[in-house]
């Protein structure tokens, strides 16, 4: 197995987060940022998983390295699990925080607390060189509050509440987020498959 993952993202602060996830593993992580001209066309997928085997497979044909693919979003129960695969773009194009906050607000306004459970999802998809593919989820449980609280996290996090912490996810801050996000958790899932393909020397 060659010593190399790709995270199939040009993302900086996700490609940093998943090196510190995978640090233990001693493989060097590389992004799409590593291979300039390349873009991963947009998401055509209707889960999740379509779309991280998606990002997956498209960069390990790129690179010929084995590769790790995410997708993620929010499901908020009361809206059948909106906004989901379109989290991201939940308010339109051009994609904006500030803009999907506010429209989920909106759609919440006046349920009660106990109707505004929902989860943050994450799936990995790993493909290896090899052409092998393996799949893992994370979730992480909370609440949509009422009004933004916090300012050190970014997409709906200023939104998601944690009962058993008393804080929005903004609120907690990266190094306790990291710790136990739903992305960490599906890391975790996949880890029996990536320390076989990478074992710890």
């Amino acid at each position: 197995m060659i010593n190399k993952l790709v995270i199939a993202t040009k993302n900086a602060g996700k490609g940093e987060e998943f090196r510190e996830l995978l640090e233990v593993l001693g493989v060097e992580i590389e992004t799409l940022a590593d291979f300039p001209g390349f873009s991963l066309p947009p998401e055509t997928g209707s889960t999740f998983a379509d779309n991280a085997l998606f990002k997956a497979r498209m960069t390990a044909s790129l690179t010929g390295l084995s590769a790790l693919g995410d997708d993620s979003g929010l499901e908020v129960d009361y809206l059948q699990g909106a906004p989901g695969i379109y989290s991201a773009r939940f308010a339109g194009e051009p994609t904006n925080d500030g803009r999907n906050n506010a429209k989920l607000l909106r759609l919440l306004e006046g349920v009660p607390r106990e109707k505004r459970t929902a989860r943050f999802r994450c799936v990995l998809a790993l493909v290896t060189a090899d052409g092998d593919t393996y799949l893992a989820e994370g979730t992480l449980e909370g609440l949509i509050t009422t009004e933004p609280q916090g300012h050190q996290g970014f997409g709906y996090d200023p939104l998601f509440y944690l009962p058993e912490y008393g804080q929005t996810l903004a609120e907690l801050g990266a190094e306790i987020k990291n710790k136990l996000s739903h992305r960490a958790r599906a890391v975790k899932n996949l880890w029996p498959v990536l320390s076989r393909l990478w074992p710890a020397e």
